[in-house]
């Protein structure tokens, strides 16, 4: 299970690393709606960060 939770707190990171640099660097995605091409890049940083906290939370218990 270790395993696991490191590569997806990799996988984690380096969503949060693309979204924040998209973000940084396109004003339409510093607004409330995402551009087209920065919409999945968000989407999956959402997803990778749901998938992490809910691992940690059973974890926990």
């Amino acid at each position: 299970m270790a395993g696991q939770t490191d590569d997806l707190f990799v996988r984690y990171m380096k969503a949060f690393e693309d979204s924040t640099q998209h973000t940084a660097a396109c004003p339409t995605c510093q607004g409330e709606t995402p551009c087209a091409e920065g919409a999945p890049i968000h989407e999956r940083f959402a997803r990778l960060q749901d998938a992490y906290h809910n691992r940690q939370s059973k974890q926990q218990r």
